[in-house]
């Protein structure tokens, strides 16, 4: 596996939905485009998934002139309305998201619980800024926030 310890990074807010409606949206053709945010752009090579808790997606996520192919196993996830996609193939050492919708009061409590690491070596050092802590706290707020405008 190699690459450093495993961390740890969480998300949550509350949408003010019904959580079924907040899953509806995970479970569309686009969502991965409106969660990606500028000025990454992804780019859908292959997509067999059969649902949200089964199947391979295969894209390329791109930021300027670096192109990046990654894999991620979707399965189910630790709750009902849960879905976790494992890295295959990618950038990182370990990459594991999970996605949780829970009825609370007022909507929906998301979270994103995200445990990864590093690969280790310079080929690899840009990861350290694509993925850390400040930068995975501003994509997910762009995410929850277009969560939440995509399901008003």
């Amino acid at each position: 596996m190699g690459g450093s310890q495993r961390l740890v990074f969480e998300y949550r807010s509350v949408i003010a939905a019904p959580a079924e409606r907040v899953w509806a949206f995970h479970q569309s053709p686009d969502a991965l485009r409106h969660l990606t945010m500028p000025p990454m752009r992804t780019q859908i090579v292959r997509d067999d998934r059969r649902s949200l808790i089964s199947g391979e997606l295969e894209f390329l996520l791109r930021l300027g002139p670096l192109s990046v192919r990654w894999v991620a196993a979707h399965a189910s996830g630790p709750e009902p309305m849960s879905f976790v996609d494992r890295q295959v193939v990618g950038p990182l050492a370990f990459w594991e998201h999970e996605h949780v919708m829970r009825p609370c009061e007022g909507g929906t409590e998301l979270l994103d619980r995200i445990t990864f690491s590093y690969r280790s070596g310079l080929r690899y050092a840009w990861t350290r800024l694509i993925f850390s802590r400040p930068a995975l706290r501003t994509l997910f707020a762009y995410r929850h926030w277009r969560t939440r405008r995509a399901v008003r």
